[in-house]
């Protein structure tokens, strides 16, 4: 079950990339539609917890989870300003390298034990996800002391948030107070850089955050099911192949052609998830 878990988070995870995707190309302001997500995936998980009477707060489950709803506003907000100052070819894959930390950390500081077989599974498929994501491109208009500051950045945010959910499962806090601190936190956060950036508000960030919004919780339940229940050594290499969404929805909806590398980085992510269930 924890491995369907896996997978509903990277479906989950990759229709809302999919969708930020959609939104660049209409011009619409990141910033406001996760904002618009954070806030309404914390009243919806606020409601909830207070109709059942399961709200039980404290202050390092409301510092952790806000810290982490924090790092992923931030990774997305830092890898957006990477593409736009260096070669999305070289952005994506390496942003993407941020998952190689939680899965250490998983061995090391919550002595997860990894099989050989596993860990050719874990490469298989973390080297599936950079090759998916690559793309060919010139190199002109580049400025490389801020993409690689950006760059950095991204893959700070997203590693030490793996690190993070990993933590509040090893400290059995309840998923469900996380969330709502986690959404909590990432609002006010969005809330003060929409301030800064003085960027104009459309009612179509409201509608397209709210769908966001309804996907992540339940994307985030999901990572929380699996990494409470599994091993976080597989299950963060399964969720960092969100990318095959994307990819899949430019070739079904954008019609977008695949290219024969990335072909090829779809069959070998299926033959690196069969070698971790070994």
């Amino acid at each position: 079950m924890w491995i369907a878990a896996a997978f509903v988070t990277m479906v989950c995870f990759g229709t809302n990339n999919t969708i930020f995707k959609w939104s660049t190309e209409k011009k619409v302001s990141k910033v406001h539609i996760q904002f618009f997500f954070y806030f309404v995936a914390f009243l919806l998980t606020l409601g909830f917890a207070f109709v059942n009477g399961t709200v039980h707060l404290n202050l390092i489950t409301i510092l952790l989870g806000a810290f982490i709803g924090i790092l992923n506003a931030n990774g997305n907000i830092q890898m957006s300003k990477a593409f736009e100052k260096g070669p999305a070819s070289l952005t994506s894959p390496l942003v993407g390298t941020n998952t190689i930390f939680p899965i250490v950390c998983a061995g090391v500081l919550f002595h997860e034990h990894i099989t050989v077989i596993q860990w050719v599974g874990i490469i298989i498929m973390l080297g599936s996800a950079m090759a998916i994501q690559y793309s060919s491109g010139n190199n002109r208009g580049i400025n490389y002391f801020p993409w690689m500051i950006r760059v950095g950045l991204a893959i700070f945010s997203f590693g030490l948030l793996g690190v993070l959910m990993k933590t509040t499962s090893y400290l059995q806090i309840n998923s469900l107070d996380i969330l709502i601190a986690m959404y909590g936190g990432g609002s006010v956060y969005l809330a003060i850089c929409s301030i800064l950036k003085k960027e104009k508000w459309q009612r179509s960030e409201a509608n397209v955050g709210s769908i966001v919004g309804l996907i992540s919780i339940l994307g985030y339940s999901s990572y929380f099911y699996a990494l409470n229940s599994g091993m976080a050594s597989i299950v963060f290499p399964i969720v960092s192949l969100n990318c095959l969404v994307v990819v899949l929805a430019g070739f079904f909806l954008f019609k977008e052609k695949l290219k024969r590398y990335q072909v090829i980085g779809v069959c070998t992510a299926l033959l690196g998830i069969i070698f971790t269930k070994i």
